[in-house]
């Protein structure tokens, strides 16, 4: 991974204001008084699809969902596994962490991609989730021209602080956002966003094979270890502890991310 640069943040954010279509993959406003609400995603394998096809992600690679924790199950999902999101509605503020899950910033060249998430982008962890599983799979291509793309190329080599500062002021992918958002249920919650109770998180495996927990919210990445390649089971394992230790709630959904059926 190409060492982080946060000497120029005017470089990555430039005022892209006099352009004529502020919707065009890679635009960036940095105007007084632009302040983009992200709505909530639903934790909903066919919005995620159809949100991430829009905006770049090849149609070789689609979302799944994993119905339950039993083997009988865990057969019937898609192989390989390529990572794994998570929606799950958390007990326990982020001080009373134990300290190995807090992350990191010693951690960021652990990964391949890793980005924070402000209170701006409160209620866009889904779509963050879905950017670490996406950019930490080295199978994953991307057209420079389309939403995803632009935004991966403009920012790569720089900060997980301005990865999150870019893609709050990047107006294509709040127009992306704002159309799926308004789909499946979460319509709903858009009108009150009072009730969003819910975080999502990825778990992707690194170079080195080590289960990763990515959450934008946390200070790095928190790196929990070899997991023997199974992805899926390791990230298992991972949220039965959080549930064991009281930190979350049985109010959790897992969707993986993986190669489309034929």
């Amino acid at each position: 991974m190409s060492a982080p640069n946060n000497s120029d943040k005017a470089a990555v954010i430039p005022n892209d204001d006099s352009s004529e279509d502020s919707t065009k993959p890679g635009f960036y406003s940095t105007k007084e008084g632009d302040d983009f609400r992200w709505p909530p995603l639903e934790s909903n394998p066919e919005v995620f699809a159809q949100y991430l096809h829009s905006i770049g992600l090849p149609t070789t690679f689609s979302i799944g969902e994993v119905f339950g924790f039993d083997e009988d199950l865990l057969a019937f999902i898609p192989q390989p596994v390529l990572g794994i999101i998570v929606c799950y509605e958390r007990l326990i503020p982020k001080s009373q962490y134990r300290e190995q899950d807090k992350g990191s910033p010693d951690n960021y060249d652990k990964v391949a991609w890793y980005m924070h998430q402000s209170g701006t982008l409160d209620n866009a962890c889904g779509i963050i989730a879905c950017i670490h599983a996406i950019f930490n799979c080295p199978l994953v291509t991307l057209d420079p021209s389309t939403t995803l793309g632009a935004y991966k190329q403009r920012v790569e080599t720089f900060t997980p602080t301005v990865r999150q500062l870019a893609l709050e002021q990047d107006k294509a992918f709040q127009q992306a956002h704002k159309k799926h958002a308004a789909r499946g249920q979460t319509a709903a919650v858009n009108r009150d966003q009072s009730k969003v109770k819910h975080h999502f998180i990825a778990y992707v495996l690194n170079s080195d094979g080590e289960l990763c927990e990515l959450d934008g919210t946390k200070a790095g990445p928190v790196i929990i270890g070899k997991c023997d390649g199974d992805l899926l089971r390791g990230s298992i394992r991972a949220v039965k502890g959080k549930l064991e230790r009281g930190e979350i709630s049985e109010s959790l959904s897992m969707m993986t991310f993986n190669l489309a059926n034929e």
